[in-house]
């Protein structure tokens, strides 16, 4: 009976809710949630790590954590934080399914961004903007024109990329792991090029 029970449970959260792992690195576990319409996702557990949630779809997401209920709307590309918490219930408000890119942190941050002068934010600010940061990550989000070329810069830290759009040697919804590097980048296609660089502290 048991068994049954548990059985019945687990059909009815792969029902809700689908997880793709992406990546899985010491620093982060990287997947997407795709999330059922109008089907209440029940973690009487909450969520133990920190995460950067990007959004791939539009739309809206009904959350209840003890006596709060809110609704949250969002746009593809929209980036938030969630930091850890306590039992929750999440349900997709739309009448299609969404996909969620969700960076689970697995450890502390080794302390604050380190310094370079070669800083893409610094030095091709046209190109690098900051969305977020906090003493976990920093958020970049990354516009490309049509041949554009970017200035010489430096990337100290590992880095989750998410391509929000099709663009050279990339395909829109992929998710790359980049390490420390110093390029300059350019965008030889006719279409701007859209991405979102989380830096892992």
């Amino acid at each position: 009976m048991i068994r049954l029970i548990l059985l019945a449970l687990l059909a009815t959260f792969v029902q809700n809710v689908a997880i793709e792992q992406k990546l899985d690195t010491p620093q982060a576990r990287v997947y997407v949630a795709t999330l059922t319409p109008h089907a209440p996702v029940v973690s009487k557990a909450g969520h133990a790590t920190n995460r950067v949630l990007i959004y791939m779809d539009d739309g809206a997401m009904k959350m209840i954590e003890g006596s709060a209920t809110s609704t949250n709307t969002f746009k593809r590309g929209d980036v938030r934080w969630r930091a850890a918490s306590g039992p929750y219930t999440a349900e997709n408000a739309t009448d299609r399914p969404i996909r969620i890119l969700e960076i689970d942190l697995k450890g502390t941050p080794s302390g604050p961004l380190p310094a370079t002068a070669l800083d893409p934010v610094k030095v091709d600010p046209q190109h690098y903007k900051v969305e977020f940061e906090n003493e976990y990550v920093r958020v970049l989000r990354v516009t490309f024109g049509p041949g554009d070329k970017g200035a010489q810069h430096e990337h100290i830290l590992n880095r989750v990329v998410f391509y929000l759009n099709d663009q050279p040697n990339a395909k829109a919804d992929d998710v790359r792991l980049s390490g420390a590097a110093t390029h300059a980048e350019a965008n030889e296609s006719s279409q701007t090029a859209y991405r979102i660089a989380v830096e892992i502290k």
